[in-house]
C-alpha cells in the first residue's frame, strides 16, 4: 500500500514549510535573540536595569496589611476581579479570607513578578524554536537515537517558599527576622531571574553554533551520519 498522489504532494508540501521555517529560525532567530540577549544580560549591571540587584530592597514589601473585603467581594466567586478605574483588570484575592485564622495580607513583590513574567516569554520562545527545529531535523536525518530530547528548564517557582515566609510574618510581626528572610528572599529570586536570562542566551549560542556546523549534514543527509555530527 502507498499514499495517494495528493498526499503524498501534500506531505512533501509540509516538509518544506517545515524546513523554511527551521532555518529561518537558525540563520535569522537565533543570531538576533542572542544579540538581544546579549545586551540585556550586560545592561543588568546598570542601575536603570529591571535586573539590577539594587531594585531588590525596595520592591520588598515585609508590611503586614489588615485585610479589607467588602460583603459584596466576600460573597462573591473566588476567582473574581476587580475592575481598576481605568478598566484593566486587576487580581483581586484568590480565596475568600473572611473567616481566615489570620485575617492579614502581605502584598506579593510586583516587581519580581513581572522579571518572571519576561523569562516564561523567553522559555516559551526558546522552546517554540526549539521544536521547530527539532522537527526538522527528525524529518530530515534517516534515524535519530533516543536520549536526546532538549529539556528547556522552566522558570524557579518561588510563590510556595515566599507564601511561607508571608505566612510567619503575618503570625508574628514583631520578629524582625522574618522581614529580613523576606527581603533576602526576593533579592535572591532577582538573582535567579537574571542567570536564567543569561542560561537562555547560552542555549540560543549553543543550538546556533553546533546546527551552523552542521547544516550542510542536516539538509543533505547520508545514512545515518549522526557519528559525524559535530
Amino acid at each position: 500500500m502507498s499514499m495517494t498522489k495528493e498526499a503524498a504532494e501534500k506531505l512533501q508540501d509540509f516538509r518544506t514549510r517545515v524546513a523554511s521555517v527551521a532555518e529561518d529560525i537558525i540563520f535569522q532567530v537565533f543570531p538576533a535573540k542572542i544579540i538581544e540577549l546579549t545586551a540585556t544580560v550586560e545592561s543588568a549591571d546598570a542601575e536603570d536595569s529591571p535586573f539590577h540587584i539594587s531594585h531588590a530592597p525596595p520592591s520588598t514589601d515585609a508590611k503586614v496589611y489588615p485585610l479589607t473585603v467588602t460583603a459584596t467581594e466576600s460573597n462573591g466567586p473566588p476567582s473574581k476581579r476587580k475592575r481598576a478605574e481605568d478598566g484593566s483588570a486587576s487580581l483581586s484575592l484568590a480565596n475568600d479570607a473572611t473567616n481566615a485564622r489570620y485575617p492579614e495580607l502581605v502584598h506579593a513583590n510586583k516587581h519580581l513578578l513581572t522579571l518572571q513574567e519576561t523569562i516564561k516569554k523567553e522559555c516559551a520562545q526558546l522552546s517554540d524554536c526549539c521544536d521547530k527545529v527539532k522537527l526538522w531535523v527528525n524529518l530530515t536525518m534517516p534515524k535519530i537515537e533516543d536520549g536526546d530530547n532538549f529539556d528547556t528548564r522552566g522558570v524557579r517557582q518561588n510563590h510556595l517558599a515566599r507564601a511561607k515566609i508571608c505566612s510567619k510574618l503575618i503570625k508574628y510581626p514583631n520578629i524582625e527576622d522574618y522581614t529580613f528572610s523576606l527581603m533576602e528572599h526576593d533579592e535572591k529570586q532577582l538573582f535567579f531571574a537574571r542567570q536564567n536570562l543569561t542560561d537562555i542566551r547560552n542555549i540560543y549560542a549553543v543550538m546556533a553554533d553546533i546546527l551552523h556546523k552542521n547544516i550542510a549534514k542536516i539538509r543533505s543527509p547520508r545514512g545515518n551520519n549522526r557519528a559525524g555530527l559535530y
